[in-house]
């Protein structure tokens, strides 16, 4: 997630049509799983997803990994459009 406090970094959520913020790409409910997934513990290392090379990933690692690369690619595809309808200074 980009710093709130970075007034530079662009968001990665927008507000929808009743108010609630969603990541670019998700649905609101694959946001509030997203998050959900995101902020669970996982052996003292909260927020953050590690995997062993050549193991499986648990089964909410591999949720979180899913709604992760969709977001990703969205927000890869949201940029590119971004940085084309910017005005050159």
């Amino acid at each position: 997630m980009t710093s709130i406090r970075n007034n530079n970094a662009p968001r990665r959520y927008f507000v929808d049509a009743v108010g609630r913020r969603v990541l670019i790409g998700l649905t609101p409910e694959e946001t509030f799983e997203f998050e959900r997934l995101d902020s669970e513990p996982d052996d003292g290392r909260a927020g953050a997803i590690w995997i062993e090379r050549g193991s499986q990933p648990a089964p909410g690692e591999q949720r979180w990994l899913e709604l992760y690369a969709k977001h990703e690619d969205a927000w890869k595809v949201w940029m590119a459009r971004s940085r084309v309808d910017q005005p050159y200074l």
